[in-house]
């Protein structure tokens, strides 16, 4: 089974963006791995409104290839978001919305909304409802340290390009990896590579964040595989399309706008 932190990078990470900065990402201090986290949570905090398209090709062993089409609408100005799926066709037409605490799922058969609980499946993926939630990831993890109390943070090269690679462990129960090791950029922050582990250290999952495109001055990640460690031969591909950075419309966030576009 693909992890359902597929999603969560999808639309949490996926769609954050990076103002371009300095070529020297820490020149005048020591690198710390809390400074680190701090560059990849610029990531998460959206400072535009977004739309675009998304495709999800999961590949599963003994079940080959499944592709899942959606667009996707998000304001974090009111923690608002919505999807409207395209494909497969069985799936055509149906939505979900969220405002604020609310929730709600439509089917476009019977032309019902549903309000929907945390642990709600999004199109039939490992995606759940609480997957949308913000959380900060120094709010989630803290530096990972050696029998001696460094910092497990070292430079290398990933290919050819300057990283940094360093360890986080989980301050809290409520996560899907308790520990998780990043490579990063050591001039931009932006992550390259990412893999989780379980609780008993066992490598669950690989994430590669393989293009990023710039927007309006910004970064964006716009393809990224991620590979089941658990289940070999279990991947999913993520990519991006249209996306558009304009200010989104308040209609647009409305049970009478998902059902109208849904017909």
């Amino acid at each position: 089974m693909v992890s359902k932190s597929v999603i969560i990078s999808v639309f949490i990470v996926i769609f954050g963006i990076v103002i371009f900065e300095s070529d020297s990402l820490f020149a005048e201090s020591q690198v710390k791995i809390v400074d680190l986290m701090k560059k990849i949570e610029v990531l998460q905090d959206m400072t535009a409104d977004v739309r675009a398209k998304v495709d999800l090709i999961q590949t599963k062993t003994g079940q080959g290839t499944k592709k899942i089409e959606m667009l996707y609408y998000r304001r974090d100005s009111d923690d608002s978001f919505l999807i409207v799926m395209i494909a497969p066709e069985i799936d055509k037409g149906n939505g979900y919305l969220r405002v604020g605490d609310n929730f709600w799922m439509y089917r476009r058969n019977t032309r019902t909304f549903q309000h929907v609980n945390r642990d709600e499946s999004i199109g039939g993926s490992d995606t759940h409802a609480d997957d949308f939630e913000k959380r900060k990831l120094t709010e989630l993890y803290g530096p990972s340290k050696d029998s001696a109390g460094k910092e497990i943070l070292a430079e290398e090269k990933l290919g050819a390009v300057p990283v940094f690679r360093f360890e986080i462990i989980a301050k809290v129960n409520d996560v899907d990896y308790p520990k998780k090791i990043y490579w990063v950029m050591q001039d931009k922050g932006l992550p390259l590579k990412e893999q989780s582990f379980s609780a008993s250290g066992n490598l669950m999952q690989t994430a590669y964040f393989i293009n990023y495109t710039t927007i309006e001055q910004r970064y964006v990640p716009v393809k990224q595989l991620y590979i089941d460690e658990f289940e070999k031969g279990n991947k999913t591909i993520v990519e991006l399309s249209g996306i558009s950075t304009k200010k989104l419309s308040n209609e647009l966030f409305t049970k009478a706008y998902l059902e109208n576009i849904s017909k």
